[in-house]
């Protein structure tokens, strides 16, 4: 060993913290390839009685160094926390898993019961899972607490084997009566993808036990969410989920958005720089409006959010007394949409716990948007070749879970179906004029086809548009047809409010007032379609939430229905009558 080895170890070993169980070599920069260069090391390690966390962050450790470590730590049976980050630094890829089976099999050997496990920071791909895998299975991690793997290089197949080893743990700790109880995992910048983060869904489901998630940076698109989402559900005791810098789009955010609603410890939200976009954020507002009790944080940064649906997540957070910081920076509100959110922030008393809104992306421009929904387009039914089969497994078992709760995977209420007047079945399947004409007839019966399901939104919106183009008020089949749009939106707005939200959002869509996700087939809306809404919003079905909503958004994209300013004027001053009732 040379001398200036010799004496960089001596200098480490001097300024070593050791105390409280705990022996650390924490960011030495040490340069440790043989049994010799450990030496000290393994003296030091061989002599601490009740050794209890062992630090070997920020050094760098070769095969023979690790088989000397792991040699001393064969009788260290009191050993809880293993502070491994960092330290395969220039090592082979090849190297680093047989470093990791001496070290594992030494802390199975001892028959240690470990709390923590922190690996992250070291590239050693999915042969480096595969280093840990037995040690993962063992009973030395049925006590596992904490497992960090962040930057890890893991990809698609380490995420796997991760997956089924800490499955088998599970399976191995219950049959003991001490289920594996995992609290919390990180594991970001690994490359997973849709394919390792539902492996890890299922692991997750199956767990339960779960307090924070951090997978950030894992290429994750819309089927690898609904997985996670689908198995947060099963972690009710979940604080912190941090998925950023995946990519959501809408069918990503309205899976998470139905998951949150069972989560009522959930403390830290971060979707910064995933796609949300405006619809997902309309329905994750509705979410902070009727749950989420003691959130503190929340990160929809970067996810090109429009400045309606900024607006209705600062009233949905106006009830949360625990709220500290809310991020909509990089957004597209435009210069008055930000001073618009600061404003109401402002009023609420909440100025404070907004964010900086300065890399704001402005007011989004429709042809852009379009051919970015293109390229969306094809990156999801990409996605979706790879990872068919497995969404749907996710998605039947979450069907079956959701029915238990009373409600379906999307968030609706499995029973609620349109029981419209009989006279207006088959206008409701598809409104004509012709049709229009036979609305009087008592006789017309209601097949399942012809009614306005509550699960499915876009076909409501579509509905109700067409019913609602035709209604004159002086005509003969103007009852009928206020009875038809009455029938629809008692449907779809008596059920959850995030059903309902998401139905009004597609409305909103269709109708112009609000920015969709893809190719959206636009109606032109004529004063006939304002009209009934000015109806609707007197009816008692047509809550306070709903009317506040809409006139939120027509105060800020009412422009769109200049064409038709009178039945508008009417529409909004209806909406503030509603929004006003019960204060």
């Amino acid at each position: 060993m040379a001398a200036d080895d010799i004496g960089q170890l001596a200098d480490a070993l001097s300024r070593t913290h050791v105390g409280d169980g705990e022996l650390s070599y924490q960011g030495r920069g040490l340069k440790l390839d043989h049994a010799e260069s450990v030496a000290g090391l393994v003296t030091e390690i061989t002599e601490y009685q009740g050794l209890r966390a062992l630090r070997l962050e920020g050094n760098t450790i070769g095969v023979e160094a690790a088989q000397a470590i792991a040699k001393a730590l064969e009788d260290k049976d009191e050993l809880q926390k293993c502070h491994w980050s960092d330290m395969f630094t220039g090592r082979l890829r090849a190297e680093i898993p047989t470093a990791l089976r001496s070290l594992g099999s030494a802390i199975t050997s001892a028959g240690a019961r470990l709390s923590e496990l922190d690996l992250s920071d070291n590239a050693f791909g999915p042969d480096g899972v595969k280093g840990i895998e037995q040690l993962l299975m063992s009973p030395s991690c049925h006590s596992l607490k904490v497992l960090r793997l962040n930057n890890c290089g893991m990809g698609i197949g380490g995420g796997q084997i991760l997956a089924e080893a800490l499955t088998e743990c599970h399976r191995r700790s219950s049959a003991l009566g001490a289920p594996l109880s995992l609290r919390v995992f990180i594991a970001g910048r690994n490359r997973l993808e849709n394919e390792g983060a539902g492996a890890l869904a299922k692991a997750f489901k199956l767990l339960g036990s779960l307090e924070e998630v951090h997978v950030p940076q894992n290429g994750i698109n819309h089927p690898g969410i609904r997985a996670l989402a689908s198995a947060m559900q099963h972690n009710p005791h979940l604080r912190v989920l941090n998925l950023n810098d995946n990519t959501f789009t809408k069918r990503g955010a309205l899976a998470m958005a139905q998951a949150l609603r069972h989560l009522k410890n959930i403390q830290v939200i971060n979707f910064g720089d995933c796609l949300v976009r405006t619809e997902g954020a309309v329905a994750l507002s509705a979410v902070l409006r009727e749950g989420l009790p003691v959130l503190k944080e929340l990160n929809l940064s970067f996810g090109e959010i429009t400045e309606p649906a900024a607006l209705l997540l600062a009233q949905a957070v106006l009830n949360k007394p625990q709220m500290e910081k809310v991020d909509l920076n990089g957004n597209c509100l435009g210069e008055e949409g930000c001073e618009a959110l600061r404003e109401a922030m402002e009023v609420m008393d909440r100025a404070d716990m907004l964010a900086s809104l300065s890399d704001d992306e402005g007011e989004p421009d429709d042809e852009d948007d379009n051919e970015d929904d293109d390229d969306d387009n094809e990156t999801d039914e990409d996605d979706n070749e790879t990872f068919e089969d497995e969404e749907k497994e996710n998605l039947d078992e979450e069907e079956e879970h959701s029915k238990e709760n009373g409600v379906n995977c999307n968030g609706n209420s499995p029973s609620s179906k349109l029981q419209s007047p009989t006279k207006i079945a088959s206008y409701l399947c598809s409104p004509s004029s012709e049709k229009e004409l036979d609305l009087e007839d008592k006789t017309a019966s209601l097949e399942h086809q012809d009614q306005v399901d509550a699960d499915d939104p876009e076909r409501a919106a579509d509905v109700l548009l067409k019913i609602s183009a035709s209604y004159k008020e002086e005509a003969e089949s103007g009852e009928a047809l206020l009875e038809a749009v009455d029938a629809v939106l008692k449907t779809m707005l008596s059920a959850s409010l995030l059903q309902s939200t998401c139905f009004l959002s597609t409305l909103l869509v269709h109708m112009g007032l609000l920015k969709g996700e893809g190719k959206v087939k636009r109606v032109p809306v004529v004063s006939a379609q304002l009209s009934c809404l000015t109806h609707a919003v007197q009816q008692p079905y047509f809550q306070q939430h709903h009317a506040l909503l809409l006139h939120t958004v027509l105060c800020r994209n009412g422009m769109a229905l200049k064409s038709c300013s009178s039945a508008l004027e009417g529409l909004q001053d209806a909406l503030k009558r509603r929004c006003s009732a019960d204060h």
